[in-house]
């Protein structure tokens, strides 16, 4: 290698200007989130040009950080809740502003008013809020969310792997309105019925206002936001839910594929 290319690969090459490790694990991580299915070990490898023991050792210490995880059946890898809350923990005008339409749209089809939430330090927090036509909401953008006792926060514990669920739950549930659910198995009920139909409800469980909840989902099955309808419990009844919720599915979908 004569002396210019020497220079030039010390200048480009992110492996040679800093530390070799940490720039392999970089480059698995970036082949985690770019890949449209889960991944072994040794495709992983394979396609960042990383030797395999190396790969499983620089994959087990992003592991135990929360940046990738091992489905439990097959042993292959997808992006960890940690690196969701990394990606999320600065800016998020940018999500807001591409998310923003979906959200006027949704907000004028159901004449109720639209949020959108993010996980932030391991909670929930409006980002985006779009009004039904006529007088302005109360704003409830910047505001931290209750989990146990909203539609958005059963959604995010629904799709929490478990050990993540119970760090983020705190031992005794706050009891907010009679309606709160307070006990960890009638909870546990609940977010296997969010599982079972794709979106969550909340009856005035926060306050006396009623609403639904669904999932944007990344292309690796991983939520990155949170879409919900909801308003006064006299006007979004219990019997407008299940639509409510199927507008709220509709809306996550195509939220997801703008997203992919």
């Amino acid at each position: 290698m004569s002396s210019e290319s020497a220079r030039t690969r010390r200048h480009d090459d992110p492996a040679a200007t800093g530390v070799q490790s940490v720039d392999r694990a970089l480059r698995l991580l970036k082949a985690v989130a770019a890949s449209g299915a889960p991944s072994s070990a040794q495709e992983l490898a394979q396609r960042c040009g990383v030797n395999r023991s190396t790969a499983w050792r620089l994959l087990a210490t992003l592991e135990a950080h929360g940046l990738v995880e091992r489905e439990a059946a097959s042993g292959r890898y997808v992006v960890g809740y940690a690196a969701f809350q990394l990606a999320t923990a600065e800016d998020h005008d940018a999500l807001a502003r591409r998310l923003r339409p979906l959200l006027e749209r949704t907000a004028e089809a159901t004449g109720e008013i639209v949020t959108l939430a993010i996980a932030k330090r391991f909670g929930l927090v409006y980002v985006e809020q779009a009004d039904p036509p006529g007088p302005p909401s109360p704003d409830w953008t910047s505001r931290q969310i209750p989990l146990h006792a909203t539609s958005s926060g059963k959604v995010f514990l629904a799709w929490m792997p478990e050990e993540e669920r119970e760090a983020v739950l705190p031992a005794t549930l706050e009891r907010f309105t009679s309606h709160t659910i307070v006990e960890r198995a009638a909870l546990d009920k609940e977010l296997e019925r969010v599982r079972r139909d794709g979106y969550a409800t909340c009856l005035g469980e926060y306050d006396y206002s009623n609403g639904v909840s669904a999932a944007v989902f990344d292309a690796n099955h991983r939520p990155v936001a949170i879409v919900n309808v909801w308003g006064p419990s006299v006007r979004v009844t219990r019997t407008r839910l299940p639509s409510l919720g199927r507008a709220a599915l509709r809306a996550a979908h195509e939220m997801s594929l703008l997203l992919v």
